[in-house]
């Protein structure tokens, strides 16, 4: 799960949505929840997206339930006047996030495994052709997906010294048990040594874990 959006209120505060899949336990759970019923939250943690100054193209890949923290990117940057494609793939049509719900300024391009909608195959497959026009790419999604990006992002840049490296950045989906550093229950490696996701993360560069 992940945040989803956030919106402040006429008290001062901020009310925030949480956009998650039924996969276990606790999100089962939460699902049965109704408007009045309280529960406790402890977060956010760690360190979200950041848009470099000069980035005016943003490209956003999602995959599955991964789109959650980029609509929110999407959402605040389009608002600022940047230009924003967002390419998210799911496992069927049932399974995007509508894209409706997003402000028309972006621009989305979708990819299904079963072909129910836009380009049948990986979301992955449709990132090369936008590679030239963004200024900085921002991910989430499964360990595979983002495995693969690394992967494209290689073949990429490896063509040819005229092309410079690209920013990438990856919210990386770790389960957290303490979330606050003490288990090392979300400890991953980088090419800076062991780190967590849930204080040096969850975004990493994409190079440095991938």
């Amino acid at each position: 799960m992940s945040y989803h959006r956030l919106r402040p209120t006429q008290g001062g505060g901020e009310d925030f949505a949480i956009l998650y899949e039924i996969l276990g336990l606790g999100t089962q759970w939460l699902s049965q929840r109704r408007p009045g019923d309280s529960i406790f939250v402890y977060g956010p943690l760690g360190r979200g997206y950041a848009v470099r100054r000069s980035a005016g193209n943003l490209l956003l890949v999602a995959g599955g339930i991964g789109v959650a923290p980029l609509v929110w990117l999407a959402e605040e940057q389009v608002a600022i006047g940047r230009k924003v494609t967002l390419i998210q793939g799911a496992r069927s049509a049932s399974s995007l996030f509508p894209a409706h719900l997003l402000p028309p300024e972006v621009e989305v391009v979708v990819a299904t495994d079963d072909g129910s909608a836009g380009h049948r195959g990986l979301v992955t497959d449709l990132v090369s052709e936008y590679l030239s026009w963004a200024d900085q790419v921002f991910a989430c999604g499964p360990k595979a997906m983002s495995r693969a990006l690394a992967d494209l992002m290689r073949r990429f840049e490896g063509e040819g010294a005229r092309r410079r490296r690209k920013p990438v950045q990856v919210l990386l989906e770790e389960v957290m048990p303490c979330g606050t550093g003490i288990c090392y229950g979300c400890a991953v490696m980088t090419q800076r040594g062991v780190r967590l996701v849930c204080k040096d993360g969850p975004r990493f560069e994409l190079r440095d874990v991938f």
